[in-house]
């Protein structure tokens, strides 16, 4: 097996000789955010958290991808957060692509590197240091959380890409796997974050049409992406999100494997109305 990889995103700022022509787009039914546009100068401050930055590249957006928001955040040596999480009803799942990290959850203490998972749960309360000489980088997705009534939500818990085993698609002679940090059949979860994962030559090979909504952030490698009537290139560092019932298929036409970070929102019913949420916010 190779060994995996994890794009970071570097930051910087474009040249004025760089010409202005990019990949970037906005559509009714899908965005891409190819990583040349991840500049410094998009990059936001979160209250606190120190020696920190972060490109937020998702948020709820009426109309469009309404369930979560996606950040890649950067942080620098010595920093973090002892209050990271402003939303009580908020949930977060972590993924590490560079660094060292210290998480503290539920009176434990994790150190997460790079192809490190975290799932925390709602109101829980969680720290993070950066304990590395180096920046840390990671991916945090926030999802308010959907309880279910007579079911406890699940405990926060840690995982990493190196420790879990893909499962491979039915009949793809093992060029389609799916990297499962949550357990597809816990119908507590109403959001999962996988890795899928295609060796070259692999497709999806029919136009997915559904209710969940996604956030794909490439880590490694190249394909071409249909995202409604449109094939797209994609490579590592770009992120595409997708509105429900978006078509998608892909074609991994790289010289080698083509993996991304997915998240989806699942087991819930569709809400028929305006859904409020008691204790969001401070």
């Amino acid at each position: 097996m190779s060994p995996k990889s994890y794009y970071a995103i570097p930051g910087g700022h474009p040249p004025q000789t760089e010409l202005l022509t990019g990949r970037a787009v906005f559509t009714e039914a899908y965005a891409v955010i190819p990583k040349a546009v991840m500049r410094d100068i998009v990059t936001s401050n979160l209250p606190f958290w120190e020696k920190t930055r972060a490109w937020i590249i998702a948020r709820p957006l009426s109309g469009f991808a309404e369930t979560f928001a996606q950040y890649v955040m950067e942080v620098g040596p010595g920093g973090g957060s002892l209050d990271p999480e402003p939303d009580p009803s908020a949930q977060g799942a972590l993924f590490v692509v560079e660094g060292e990290l210290r998480l503290e959850v539920a009176g434990r203490v994790h150190q997460i590197t790079a192809g490190g998972f975290a799932w925390l749960a709602p109101a829980s309360r969680w720290t993070l240091r950066n304990t590395g000489a180096g920046l840390a980088k990671f991916h945090w997705i926030r999802k308010a959380y959907e309880p279910l009534r007579g079911v406890p939500a699940p405990e926060s818990f840690v995982s990493s890409d190196q420790t879990v085993a893909p499962a491979f698609m039915p009949d793809v002679n093992g060029v389609w796997a799916t990297t499962r940090f949550i357990d597809p059949d816990d119908i507590r979860f109403d959001m999962h974050v996988n890795i899928v994962t295609f060796q070259p030559g692999g497709v999806i090979p029919f136009a997915e049409t559904h209710i969940m909504e996604h956030g794909l952030y490439v880590l490694e490698g190249k394909a071409v992406y249909r995202l409604n009537q449109d094939w797209v290139e994609v490579e590592a560092g770009d992120f595409m999100w997708l509105r429900a019932f978006c078509p998608q298929a892909c074609y991994a036409g790289g010289p080698g494997p083509f993996r991304y970070l997915l998240y989806k929102d699942v087991n819930r019913h569709p809400a028929l109305g305006p859904v409020v949420r008691s204790g969001a916010g401070r």
